[in-house]
């Protein structure tokens, strides 16, 4: 499995996402500066230049018209992606952390960090004119007492949303009411770094700095399955053809030393989403995994590093034969 090597960012990736189409790859890091691709062939189309920090977060909308980008300067930016052009802008007191549009992107959502005397915050703005963006009213402004935000998701039907802390708790609030309506703690013993929907989405999985993956029930947030490894994990996601589960982390630089040697290997790792069981490992990367993304078509998926590399990899016959022996080796 030949991986496609993207080249572009000149420090660390923080985040990938892929087009609903899958035709487009979009990436942010620490360089401030977020790209867009070309996943079949790793060609990159242009950079969004304008932020003055990290770049955390990025979301794009249903018609790949528009892209949400969030970082530490203290801005949310609202682009038009075919031209590359800012079209709105939100100035905020501290880091914006996660950002997302909503399943029908007719609103988004974004979070601040709970630094500089500022709470954390949970922001919902009305998405359908970016240019009036930073003019109208939030809907929502919900502030959030206690850790703050670090991974977000929307459900399905516009209804409710999704955050993990810092502390490893996961909230389900409603966006009629802007009040909390489910709540996940003790599952998660140290920050969730990131949470991935289910095609469907009628279920999600998350990253966490505990050397976990869970699989959550979107709307119980009722833990269903566990993936265990020796290393914090950064990113997951679950593929949207086949029951696999693909995970990713690997310990800091820093941290390396002080620790087991196996738990600063960088490879992305393969579990089966039903048995739990880890069947296939990739390596490449130098540094840890810091976000990962099946393809819409699970035909492929993209990671992020600490090194400033995103590899894309296409899956070859045997890994889609994979399920067909399993099945067979357990009758």
């Amino acid at each position: 499995m030949k991986p496609l090597l993207l080249q572009g960012h000149e420090r660390s990736i923080t985040r990938i996402k892929y087009s609903r189409e899958g035709d487009l790859l979009f990436s942010c890091g620490k360089d401030r500066r977020p790209n867009v691709w070309y996943s079949i062939n790793g060609e990159r189309l242009g950079t969004y230049e304008g932020h003055d920090g990290a770049v955390w977060t990025m979301d794009c909308d249903w018609m790949t018209r528009h892209l949400l980008t969030g970082a530490a300067d203290n801005t949310l930016r609202y682009w038009d992606i075919g031209t590359g052009t800012q079209i709105g802008r939100v100035d905020t007191k501290s880091a914006v952390r996660t950002c997302a549009f909503s399943y029908s992107s007719n609103i988004a959502a974004y979070t601040t960090d709970k630094t500089m005397g500022q709470e954390c915050q949970i922001i919902v703005v009305d998405a359908r004119d970016g240019a009036s963006l930073c003019e109208s009213s939030p809907i929502l402004n919900i502030p959030v007492h206690g850790d703050k935000v670090t991974a977000l998701l929307w459900d399905c039907i516009d209804e409710t949303l999704l955050t993990g802390h810092a502390n490893g708790d996961i909230s389900q609030w409603d966006m009629k009411t802007g009040k909390r309506i489910e709540l996940c703690s003790g599952e998660h013993t140290r920050d969730i770094r990131d949470m991935r929907p289910s095609k469907d989405g009628t279920m999600f999985v998350t990253a966490s700095k505990d050397n976990t993956s869970k699989l959550f029930d979107a709307d119980t947030l009722q833990c269903l399955k566990t993936y265990k490894t020796e290393r914090p994990v950064n990113g997951a996601a679950i593929s949207p053809k086949l029951d696999h589960v693909v995970v990713g982390g690997g310990q800091e630089a820093m941290d390396v030393t002080t620790t087991s040697a196996r738990v600063g290997k960088f490879d992305a790792r393969f579990f089966h989403l039903v048995f739990e069981e880890e069947f296939a490992r990739l390596k490449g990367h130098f540094g840890p995994i810091n976000s990962l993304e099946f393809h819409p078509n699970g035909d492929s998926y993209a990671s992020g590093g600490e090194d400033g590399f995103i590899r894309v990899h296409y899956f070859d016959k045997s890994y889609f034969d994979f399920d067909k022996n399993f099945f067979r080796d357990l009758s």
